[in-house]
C-alpha cells in the first residue's frame, strides 16, 4: 500500500545545488516506539542531493533535492517500512549569508513582520526568534523569511488532494502517537546560530508554545505517525529563492506564485446570488426586535443553538444593525415583503428618535435588556453607521425621497469627524463623546475613509473629500508603504486582515471622486493593500477529521479568510472586497484577481443555514461567524466547530453587500 502526500518548500536546497550564496539543508527523522522516549536519527544529504537515512533498522529512505529555474528547488523524500514504525521527519534550509536579526518573516494569515504588534499571549518574536506550527493555521502551507537586503526565501506544501484528511488527538501537548492518519505537517522559521533557516516536516509539530485558544498558549507538542509494514509515504517539497523591493512585494510575489501553484478552483454546487438573499433574509424576519425604544435586528451574542435575543444592540462592527435595514428595506421592496420594508424603517425612526448620544454621535453600542452601554466611542462603528445610512439616503433620493433630518444628522457626524482628525490624516481608534483621545491607536483610520468619501459624493462637500484624501495619505505613507496593517477590530489589537481589507477598499472609494494621475495613484494603492489583504484569504482545503462537523458535511476553506493572529479562525469577511478584486483584474490585467474573486463568492456560501438544514444553527438566515478549521477555539468546541456564541448581524450584512456588487457604482453614480 502507498500513500502519496506532496509537500513543496520554496525553503529547501541542497548540497548538491549549493553556490557560495546559496543555502543548505539538513533535516532529521524522530522515531518513537509506544511507551519509550523518541529517538533522533540525523539525515545523510551527499553533494549530488540525493537524501537518505542510514543505520536504522526497517525503515529505508530515498529522496532528492532538484534544482530547477527561477530559484526553485524540488524535494522529494520517500519512506518504505519493513515494519511498524512511528515518525516525524523534520527539515531545515538555512541561508547562511540571512542574518536572523536583519530578517522578517511570513507565515500568511498568522505571522507578518515579527508579529510585534500581537498581545503578550500570542505568537510573536518577543516570547521566542523560532517558531513552527500546524499548516492549517495558514492560509497557504507556507513560510518565507526576506532580508533587509529584499533577498527571501519561501517553502509550500502541496498537497494531494486524494489524501487530505485528520485525525483528533487526546493530549495537546508533548510527543504523541496519532491515533489516525494525518495528511497535516508544519512550517516554520528558526534562528540557527544566527541566520535565518526555515523548517518544515511532517506530521506536524508546533514549538516552542502552541496556541490553541484565544490569548491562550500552552506547551509544544510533535506528533508521531503510522507507517504500517509495507507501507510506503512519498513527501514532496519546493524551495524557492528570490529577490523583492521590501515586505509588500514579498507578500505579493509570493501570492502570485501560491496561487499559481495551488491553482484554487471554485467550490462546487454552491447557490446563486437570488437563492442566497432569500435564505439570508430569513435572518430580517426572525431576528426583529421592537420591545424597546431603539428597534433593530438582534446580531450579536448569540448562541448558535437557539439564536435568541440576547439584548445586544450595535450599529456597526459586529451588529451591523444599520446597515441591515436598508437591506431589508432595499430587499422587502424588489420582492414585494411589505413586511421586511417595515420593519426596516422602523428600525431607522426609532434610530433617528433615541439612537443619538447628547454630543450627537450615534448610539453605538450596548446591551438594551440590561440596560448597559459601551463606555467609549469608536471610529469604526460609528463610520460604519454613516456609511450605512447614506447609502440608504442615496437609494431614496433616486427614489424621490428627502430625509432632512438624517441629512442633518449625517453632517453632523461628518463634521465631528473632520474636528477628530489628527494632523496626520489619522483618527484615533476609540474616543469619548467630546473628542477626547481613550485609545489612540491609529490602526481603524481606513473605515472613516469611506463615509468621508461618500459624505463629498452625497453632500457636494469638499471639506470631506480633503479629510478623505489627508487619510489616504496617512494610509499610503504610515500603512501601505510600511505594509503595517493593524488594529481595526475592535475585539484585537493586533495584525489582521479587516486592516487590509479596509485600506484596499478606502483607496478603491477615493477612485471613484477623483480623476488623472491622482485616481491612478489610488488604484495602485487599492492594489498593494490588496495583495496584503489577498494573503489572508486561504488557497487551500484543510483537512478535518471524522466527527468534526465542518468536514463531514464537506466544507472547503478556500476562499475565506482567518481573522488576525490574535483571533486564529477563519470568517465571511468580504462585503465589497470580491468586487474590487473583479475590478483591480480589469484595470490591471491581471486575471488571477478575478479568477480568486469567483472562489471567494461562491465559497463563502457553504455554510447556509435553511429550513432544509442548518448546519448547527439554530435558524435559518443566521449565517456562522467563528468558524474553527484549525486546533484553535474561541472560547468552546475547538476545530471543525463553531465556537458556541455568535454574531450573525455582520456576517448577514457582508454576504448581502457581496451579493449586491453593483451596490458601490451605484452610489457614484450620476442621478
Amino acid at each position: 500500500m502507498k500513500r502519496i502526500l506532496s509537500l513543496s518548500t520554496s525553503l529547501i536546497a541542497s548540497a548538491a545545488i549549493m553556490t557560495a550564496a546559496a543555502g543548505t539543508l539538513s533535516g532529521e527523522i524522530a522515531l518513537k516506539k509506544p511507551g519509550a522516549h523518541a529517538c533522533a536519527h540525523a539525515l545523510t544529504i551527499a553533494a549530488d542531493g540525493s537524501i537518505s537515512l542510514r543505520g536504522v533498522e526497517g525503515l529505508t529512505m530515498t529522496g532528492s533535492a532538484k534544482a530547477g529555474a527561477d530559484g526553485m528547488t524540488d524535494i522529494t523524500v520517500t519512506l518504505s517500512a519493513d515494519r511498524p514504525v512511528y515518525f516525524n521527519l523534520g527539515l531545515q534550509y538555512t541561508e547562511a549569508a540571512m542574518k536572523h536579526s536583519d530578517s522578517e518573516f511570513y507565515m500568511p494569515g498568522f505571522w507578518y513582520h515579527l508579529n510585534s504588534r500581537s498581545p503578550e499571549n500570542a505568537p510573536s518574536i518577543r516570547l521566542s526568534d523560532s517558531w513552527q506550527v500546524r499548516e492549517d493555521r495558514l492560509s497557504s502551507p507556507l513560510a518565507g523569511a526576506i532580508s533587509k537586503n529584499g533577498s527571501y526565501m519561501t517553502v509550500l506544501r502541496l498537497h494531494d488532494a486524494s489524501d487530505n484528511t485528520d485525525c483528533t488527538v487526546q493530549n495537546l501537548s508533548g510527543d504523541i502517537i496519532l491515533p489516525g492518519h494525518t495528511t497535516v505537517g508544519y512550517t516554520g522559521f528558526a534562528n540557527a546560530g544566527g541566520s535565518s533557516a526555515l523548517t518544515f516536516g511532517y506530521p506536524y509539530k508546533e514549538a516552542p508554545r502552541r496556541y490553541i485558544r484565544k490569548l491562550t498558549l500552552i506547551d509544544p507538542v510533535r506528533a508521531f505517525e503510522r507507517l504500517g509494514a509495507g507501507q510506503s509515504m512519498t513527501l514532496r517539497w519546493q524551495v524557492r529563492t528570490g529577490s523583492a523591493a521590501d515586505y509588500s512585494a514579498f507578500v505579493s510575489d509570493t501570492w502570485n506564485y501560491t496561487f499559481d501553484t495551488l491553482h484554487p478552483a471554485e467550490v462546487a454546487g454552491t447557490m446563486g446570488a437570488d437563492e442566497a438573499k432569500k435564505h439570508l433574509s430569513r435572518y430580517f424576519h426572525s431576528s426583529y426586535v421592537d420591545k424597546y425604544d431603539l428597534k433593530y435586528f438582534s446580531g450579536e451574542g448569540l448562541r448558535t443553538d437557539d439564536c435568541r435575543s440576547t439584548g445586544g444592540y450595535q450599529v456597526g462592527f459586529v451588529g451591523r444593525v444599520l446597515l441591515n435595514a436598508f437591506n431589508a428595506i432595499e430587499y422587502g421592496r424588489q420582492t414585494g415583503d411589505t413586511a421586511l420594508v417595515e420593519k426596516g424603517e422602523n428600525v431607522l425612526a426609532s434610530v433617528l428618535e433615541h439612537g443619538f448620544t447628547p454630543e450627537g454621535w450615534f448610539f453605538e453600542a450596548g446591551n438594551l435588556e440590561r440596560g448597559t452601554a459601551d463606555n467609549f466611542l469608536s471610529i469604526r462603528r460609528q463610520s460604519e453607521g454613516v456609511y450605512a445610512i447614506l447609502t440608504w439616503l442615496d437609494y431614496e433620493r433616486r427614489r424621490g425621497a428627502r430625509h432632512p433630518e438624517w441629512d442633518a444628522r449625517m453632517r453632523h457626524i461628518l463634521d465631528s469627524m473632520l474636528a477628530l482628525q489628527n494632523e496626520d490624516g489619522s483618527f484615533p481608534r476609540k474616543y469619548d463623546g467630546k473628542h477626547q483621545s481613550i485609545d489612540a491607536s491609529k490602526g481603524s483610520t481606513p473605515s472613516a475613509t469611506l463615509p468621508l468619501v461618500m459624505g463629498y459624493r452625497y453632500f457636494k462637500d469638499k471639506r470631506y473629500l480633503e479629510s478623505a484624501r489627508l487619510s489616504a495619505r496617512y494610509l499610503e505613507n504610515d500603512i501601505i508603504n510600511k505594509a503595517d496593517y493593524f488594529s481595526s477590530t475592535l475585539d484585537a489589537n493586533c495584525e489582521d486582515k479587516e486592516a487590509a481589507l479596509y485600506a484596499s477598499t478606502a483607496m478603491y472609494y477615493l477612485t471613484f471622486v477623483t480623476k488623472g494621475k491622482e485616481r491612478e495613484h489610488y488604484m495602485d494603492m487599492c492594489r498593494r493593500a490588496a495583495y496584503f489583504t489577498l494573503s489572508w484569504y486561504y488557497l487551500w482545503d484543510v483537512p478535518f477529521s471524522q466527527g468534526q462537523m465542518l468536514g463531514d458535511v464537506g466544507f472547503k476553506s478556500r476562499g475565506w479568510g482567518n481573522v488576525s493572529v490574535e483571533n486564529n479562525h477563519i470568517d465571511v469577511f468580504i462585503f465589497e472586497f470580491a468586487t474590487i478584486l473583479e475590478k483591480l483584474g480589469k484595470w490591471y490585467n491581471e486575471p488571477r484577481f478575478g479568477e480568486f474573486a469567483h472562489v471567494i463568492t461562491g465559497s463563502m456560501l457553504q455554510l447556509m443555514p435553511t429550513e432544509d438544514g442548518t448546519f448547527d444553527i439554530g435558524r435559518a438566515g443566521y449565517y456562522p461567524e467563528v468558524v474553527q478549521h484549525t486546533t484553535w477555539d474561541y472560547g468552546r468546541n475547538g476545530k471543525g466547530f463553531y465556537n458556541d456564541i455568535f454574531a450573525p448581524g455582520w456576517t448577514v450584512a457582508s454576504l448581502w453587500q457581496m451579493l449586491s456588487p453593483d451596490r458601490v457604482d451605484t452610489f457614484f453614480s450620476k442621478m
